[in-house]
């Protein structure tokens, strides 16, 4: 088992505290994002504190946009004590320039449906609908 002293919990358990379910915690364990538990004769796995602390880093690493490769790497420099800062700047910095691209993107499909709504008369037959001829356009250009 763990060290003594160190809570043990199941993990239906586990799992509550940390606010994910059950399979994400067994999906973890298989991605090997937390570490393999320890097994009671009957079989069950048995987690303690630490396993805890961790479930929680990679539930609010993912709530910030972090892969869960990302997150693997953010949890190897953490538990490295000759990590630099510099090397987790630059990990959060990916992620953001990722982040801004995809608000960029999502901007851009809004103007460009936002245009099409504006265009529809939303009165008549469908041929002729400037929204259904933009997504039956081979050219996508057309939509922005």
């Amino acid at each position: 088992m763990k060290e003594s002293g160190d809570q043990t919990m199941r993990i239906g358990e586990i799992a509550e505290r940390a606010g994910v379910g059950v399979d994400t915690v067994r999906l973890y364990e298989r991605l090997q994002l937390l570490p393999a538990a320890q097994r009671t004769a009957s079989g069950y796995r048995m987690f303690g504190s630490d396993d805890l602390e961790r479930l929680r880093f990679i539930r609010r690493a993912k709530a910030l946009g972090f892969t869960l490769d990302e997150t693997r790497e953010l949890l190897r420099l953490a538990s490295d004590n000759h990590s630099e800062r510099a090397e987790v700047l630059a990990l959060a910095q990916h992620r953001l320039d990722d982040i801004e691209e995809k608000i960029a993107q999502l901007a851009a499909m809004r103007d460009s449906l936002g245009r099409l709504v504006k265009e529809c008369s939303g009165t008549g037959p469908v041929q002729g609908c400037p929204i259904v001829d933009a997504v039956l356009a081979h050219d996508i250009k057309k939509l922005s």
